[in-house]
């Protein structure tokens, strides 16, 4: 039995980035003016140190928290007068319990627990494990926040944990759920999906659709997914969807089967909230067997996405019915607003979410994200003269994200998109990629790809990728606008009758992308349907009553100056005059 601290560095890749040997100076001062002098006072032993954090072992769990204690309180003080994105904080966990010993390293599960607590600590703060509280609660003066219990990563079993408060310290706990609060948000558990055929030897098919889909959903910003080892306990047992979901403290159970009978193969899957019971979402794929690797990509592909806008939904609804809303019910319920579609009063909407969880959480990483949507929005789709200035500050909100959190692969998509609606069709194109590399499911960073190929003159290789965006996610709920792209793609290649088919498409899926009108108005226009044109300028005006062909060239012009987009553009603007859109 040992006490087992494990110490890292919040965020140390972004300040390496910034100052990479301004940091590591930094923190071999540290070391050695604060971090080692206090173990030794605590008759600690580092058994090893792990880049910008160490694992020590103590003999009493008394002497690890008294000293975690001096050395947060020693980073405080030091904090004092540094800026919040430079400063240097520990994150600290500590379990007691078995630990092997060989040589001069130590395993088990009494490390890996202290080392999973550590990643659940706040910055500056300090998580201990149940088995640490018991033998120190009321042996020093110091408080705890009880969180209740923890899904750990690796870990086969939750952990009940708990957050030191001693005046600052340790203080900020918001991103941390206590039991008391319910099961955190975008929680989930996919439970093995079922083989339902004869053939035994499918299983391994059936279990990879389940652990792949496992993997993908953990990508997705803010979810909380309960590690396959964990779920597939449950394999081939009945299960009651309430207890399970108090058990594991999750809000979403996924459930599925998969058949195959001949040549075609049958995958069905449930989500159901576990508070209630309740089915909130079911879908089905039935296709010809064919390369089963392929097939299996596919499926978890369509469903992650699929997911992540369900779950979204899931949790705005949740949001409206919270009488004290936390800065992600409010990011929830933006998003939410969001999706109805582009007109000016929807993004206000969710403009005002998104403001006010940032108001209540300043650094929270997915409502900066969700404003920097807006602020794209506001700047492409024709709906401000500002456009200028809300594009410039979407790539301010955006690069902050990033400086906090450098691997978030939506975030470097919306910078891609900026780049691309700003003249840096090129740039976009690297960032989306990049995005891609980090997210594979990341359907909306192809469909970018294809509109800066449109923006570079190039339609032609516009659709591809949108099929692209479309087999990855066919329920996206930004298909409407990948629609429209292919359509002003193939008026750009002057296919105005395609172009108009796309167009009706894109207004089929969300009649509230008001641009759409006008430039599908102005194709019908320039095909002599006058009258047709005529109504769908009226439709656009209804949802955008503020809208010209000054505005609209205006914005498009300042997406590219490649002569062959500004020949297309020009002609659907003369498509405009002709179905009577205002002129300024």
């Amino acid at each position: 039995m040992a006490a087992i601290l494990a110490a890292d560095v919040a965020g140390s890749c972004r300040l390496i980035g910034i100052d990479e040997e301004g940091t590591l100076a930094q923190l071999k001062a540290i070391r050695k003016k604060l971090f080692d002098p206090k173990i030794t006072d605590y008759r600690g032993r580092i058994v090893k140190n792990t880049g910008d954090g160490a694992l020590v072992e103590f003999a009493s769990v008394i002497d690890a928290l008294r000293c975690a204690r001096e050395i947060q309180c020693g980073m405080e003080e030091q904090n004092t007068d540094v800026p919040q994105d430079k400063r240097i904080e520990f994150r600290i966990g500590i379990h007691v319990g078995d630990v092997i010993i060989e040589e001069n390293d130590i395993f088990g599960d009494g490390v890996n627990i202290a080392a999973r607590l550590e990643g659940i600590a706040e910055p500056g703060g300090i998580c201990i494990s149940s088995s640490a509280h018991d033998q120190v609660r009321d042996r020093l003066e110091l408080r705890f926040i009880d969180l209740g219990e923890q899904i750990l990563k690796n870990i086969a079993r939750p952990i009940h944990a708990y957050a030191v408060v001693r005046g600052g310290l340790g203080a900020r706990v918001s991103s941390i759920t206590p039991s008391s609060a319910g099961a955190p948000h975008l929680s989930i558990v996919v439970l093995p999906f079922a083989n339902m055929g004869d053939d035994r030897e499918q299983d391994y098919f059936v279990d990879g659709v389940t652990e792949s889909l496992t993997t993908d959903l953990s990508r997705i910003s803010g979810a909380f997914v309960i590690a396959r080892n964990t779920a597939f306990t449950f394999k081939g047992k009945p299960i009651d969807v309430k207890k399970l979901g108090r058990e594991l403290n999750v809000r979403y159970v996924l459930e599925g089967s998969i058949q195959r009978a001949g040549n075609r193969l049958r995958v069905n899957a449930q989500l159901v909230d576990a508070e209630t019971g309740n089915h909130l979402w079911a879908e089905r794929f039935d296709k010809p067997v064919a390369d089963l690797f392929d097939m299996q990509d596919e499926i978890v592909s369509r469903l992650a996405n699929t997911l992540d806008a369900e779950l979204i939904s899931a949790e705005a609804r949740r949001a409206e019915r919270s009488p004290h809303p936390d800065a992600m019910d409010l990011v929830f319920q933006g998003y939410s607003w969001f999706n109805k579609g582009l007109t000016p009063n929807w993004v206000a909407q969710a403009r005002g979410f998104f403001e006010r969880a940032i108001a209540l959480d300043p650094e929270n990483v997915e409502a900066m994200v969700g404003l920097a949507r807006v602020d794209i929005a506001l700047g492409s789709a024709v709906m401000t003269d500002d456009y200028s200035a809300r594009l410039a500050a979407a790539e301010t909100t955006i690069t902050k994200v990033l400086s906090l959190s450098p691997n978030h692969a939506s975030a470097h998509a919306i910078l891609g998109t900026v780049q691309i609606f700003t003249r840096r069709a090129s740039q976009g194109i690297a960032e989306c990629d990049h995005a891609v590399t980090l997210d594979r499911n990341l359907a909306r960073a192809h469909a970018m790809i294809g509109l800066a190929k449109y923006f570079l003159g190039r339609g032609a290789e516009t659709e591809s990728h949108i099929n692209e965006a479309f087999r990855l996610s066919p329920r996206d709920t930004m298909v409407h606008r990948w629609l429209v792209w292919v359509g002003l793609a193939k008026a750009q290649l002057n296919a105005d009758a395609e172009a108009v088919v796309w167009l009706r498409r894109g207004i089929e899926v969300n009649r509230n992308y008001s641009v759409t009108h006008f430039d599908l108005a102005a194709l019908l226009a320039r095909l002599g349907k006058l009258d047709e044109a005529q109504a769908t300028v009226n439709a656009g005006l209804a949802l955008d009553p503020r809208f010209t062909i000054r505005r609209y060239r205006d914005v498009t012009h300042a997406n590219s100056d490649n002569p062959v987009y500004r020949a297309g553009r020009e002609r659907i603007i003369e498509g405009m005059r002709l179905a009577g859109v205002p002129e300024a």
